[in-house]
């Protein structure tokens, strides 16, 4: 598992917009100057983010972006998921887990490839967006 640029930004904006959520609505451009992320690639992730439900937009002057829920309803492993489709540690475990592998009732290595996936799974789930903005990790 390698997580992309795509899913690295997308925990840096929530994150980034969640420390400036008293101030309303933030600025993609606002995001992009603190987080040093080229405004196009932020768009691109943040409407993602929008479309999944996570942010909520407003345009205009005072327009922006913020959460939809509290830091802490969001798990890192549903913001990585959305960013990156699959987080499997294998190309063989990605869409369904080995359905349709020929090898897979004589894959040795297939009891540890979703161990780990469930691993995987069962610690990024456990960690909320604010649990990394107050260094509980």
């Amino acid at each position: 598992m390698m997580v992309s640029t795509k899913g690295r930004y997308a925990l840096r904006v929530m994150i980034d917009i969640a420390q400036h959520k008293d101030e309303g609505y933030v600025s993609l451009k606002d995001v992009a100057d603190r987080q040093e992320i080229s405004m196009k690639y932020l768009e691109l992730i943040a409407a993602i983010l929008n479309r999944a439900g996570y942010l909520k937009s407003k345009r205009g002057k005072a327009g922006g972006y913020m959460l939809s829920k509290e830091p802490e309803k969001f798990n890192i492993g549903e913001i990585l998921k959305l960013t990156e489709g699959s987080l499997a540690p294998v190309t063989c475990m990605e869409n369904s887990g080995c359905v349709g592998c020929k090898r897979a009732a004589m894959c040795y290595t297939l009891p540890m490839w979703i161990k780990l996936d469930n691993m995987i799974d069962s610690y990024l789930e456990g960690i909320s967006l604010q649990d990394l903005i107050d260094g509980k990790v």
